[in-house]
């Protein structure tokens, strides 16, 4: 099939949101299934399986094959708003567990959550019993709802799903928009809520066109094409950002994590270098090996380097390269990372200058704590040549100022 001929496809409004909520279910797999005994992931896993449903089972070829499969004209219509209703009821009881938490329920909250089951379960039952009162055996693939709109029992399944979905609606983006404006959200997570609340708002527009063109039909009023023109189109964009919704915050937290890491990784390459032209060794290449554990080899790699150098590193030289650095107007966090630089300088300077008699550490073994724990920041400060040149010459001057004791 061309892509041209794809996107002339007059079902492709059910085609497309059910590939993307296909592929965020299968983004979400992985966590759902290793950490299957968490609640809230089952539930989204649940619910992006019921909204996939939806379009899959919605669209016209769908509804034929379910019904010449089954044999009863139109059983499609209550699988497919049942399918609808119960969404809507999940995405009530998602966004409230989601919220609280599983361990932080109220009394309140357990009851409402009660309602929500008992009632969207009244609604499905009450759909199929109207549905088998109406007896409709005229098969409608695209025009069900307003066909049906004046038949006797058919017009009170119609009212009765299009109202469900809507309170579902309503009620879940309101939700959604009181936590968005919470402080204290991840960026991520607040991305997330507000795709969830754009889509559940554009689903309260594919009610509004469906219900239009019903109540058109009671009144004797041909308004047709907002039922199978427009209300489909925005069922499938609603659909999008809900998947989106869902996903972002999972995607957009791994990618950070994953770039803070790459990102780090980075910024300790000045002080690997320095540390390994001490030394024949380097961080052995493993083309398979995860970021993770490239960033973890690259640190031991680091901080076993400076604790063989820390026998030759000058306390007293770590004092005045500071003092030295705030001289120069350097802040206090920015001015220890130059004394630490300048410090593992003269460190390695000091092994490397040949040395008469036996090999006697020149000072007492100092306490390099707070050096190996800054790594990254004195690596950040290694390409700075002309701050840590200052610094040294002020340092260096500074002594030959003092009078030996």
């Amino acid at each position: 099939m061309s892509p041209s001929r794809f996107l002339d496809d007059p079902y492709i409004a059910f085609w497309i949101p059910a590939g993307v909520l296909t592929a965020a279910l299968v983004i979400k797999l992985p966590s759902i299934v290793r950490l299957w005994k968490d609640p809230l992931l089952r539930a989204v896993g649940g619910l992006l399986v019921l909204a996939c449903a939806i379009f899959v089972f919605a669209a016209p070829p769908t509804i034929a094959w379910t019904n010449r499969v089954t044999g009863v004209p139109n059983i499609s219509a209550p699988l497919v708003y049942s399918i609808l209703t119960a969404f809507g009821g999940s995405c009530l009881l998602l966004i409230a567990s989601w919220r609280n938490g599983i361990s932080d329920r109220s009394e309140i909250t357990r009851r409402v959550m009660r309602w929500v089951v008992v009632a969207y379960s009244g609604v499905i039952t009450a759909l199929w019993v109207l549905f088998a009162l109406a007896g409709v055996h005229e098969e409608r693939l695209r025009d069900f709802d307003t066909y049906y709109a004046t038949t006797h029992f058919m017009r009170e399944l119609i009212l009765l799903y299009l109202l469900a979905h809507s309170m579902a609606c309503l009620i879940t983006a309101k939700l959604i928009w009181n936590w968005v404006r919470t402080d204290g959200l991840d960026a991520w997570l607040r991305g997330g809520l507000t795709c969830l609340g754009i889509g559940n708002a554009m689903n309260l527009i594919f009610d509004g066109a469906k219900l239009s063109a019903v109540v058109a039909r009671w009144s004797g009023h041909d308004l047709d094409r907002l039922s199978t023109d427009l209300a489909p189109p925005v069922a499938s964009v609603a659909a999008v950002l809900i998947a989106v919704g869902f996903v972002l915050p999972h995607i957009g937290q791994y990618l950070h994590r994953r770039a803070l890491i790459r990102l780090s990784h980075w910024h300790l390459r000045p002080l690997y270098l320095l540390t390994r032209a001490d030394s024949d060794d380097r961080v052995p290449f493993t083309l398979r090996a995860t970021p993770e554990l490239r960033l973890m080899r690259r640190e031991t790699f680091i901080r076993d380097a400076l604790l063989r150098l820390s026998r030759y590193v000058d306390e007293d030289l770590g004092r005045r390269a500071y003092d030295a650095a705030l001289r120069l107007g350097h802040e206090a966090g920015r001015a220890k990372s130059l004394a630490h630089v300048v410090t593992i300088q003269d460190a390695i300077e000091t092994k490397r200058r040949p040395r008469k008699g036996d090999a006697t550490t020149p000072f007492n073994s100092p306490d390099i704590v707070d050096l190996l724990e800054e790594i990254e920041a004195v690596s950040r400060a290694l390409p700075n040549t002309h701050d840590i040149k200052a610094v040294r010459a002020l340092a260096a001057a500074t002594a030959e100022s003092v009078p030996p004791a």
